[in-house]
């Protein structure tokens, strides 16, 4: 669905900044953050890398949070703008690659557990009172859902401004 939205916004969205319309204020700093389509897709890619770290450290017997150190879940708005600097020199063609291979790894990675240990709160130690599936849905469909919100809102503001 992500890739269908973005091949109908081509080519234009490969080459624009994203605009949300001139009245366009939310609290929510992603909105500011992110300023064109390399942005949005580099924060699913480096989400989907977290996950792929996280649950290879643990199932290889290394203790890790899903979260990289120093950050916890009330440092998210720092982390992602730790994630928006570090590819701010990655071409988009890159990051595009990088998250197509990343999707197929997660689609692997799903298929590789059965519905048991995805969804069986405390299945494995490492993933606390919460089930795998619940880490799996932060780091990809929720943030897809996410990159094709923040797309359709540039697409609407974009069709009525003239």
């Amino acid at each position: 669905m992500l890739q269908a939205l973005i091949d109908s916004m081509r080519p234009e969205i490969e080459k624009v900044s994203l605009f949300f319309g001139a009245d366009f204020d939310r609290p929510e700093p992603h909105w500011g953050r992110d300023k064109n389509l390399r942005d949005v897709l580099a924060h699913l890619y480096a989400w989907q890398k977290m996950l792929f770290d996280f649950v290879d450290a643990n199932q290889n017997g290394t203790a890790q949070p899903f979260l990289p150190a120093p950050h916890t879940w009330r440092t998210t708005p720092a982390l992602n703008t730790e994630i928006w600097e570090k590819y701010q020199d990655t071409p988009l063609g890159d990051i595009q690659e990088m998250l197509a291979s990343s999707h197929s790894q997660i689609i692997e990675l799903i298929e590789s557990f059965t519905d048991e240990e995805l969804f069986t709160k405390k299945h494995f130690s490492w993933t606390g009172a919460t089930s795998l599936g619940s880490y799996l849905v932060s780091a990809a469909p929720s943030h897809y859902e996410w990159a094709i919100k923040k797309l359709r809102a540039h697409q609407k503001a974009a069709r009525t401004t003239p």
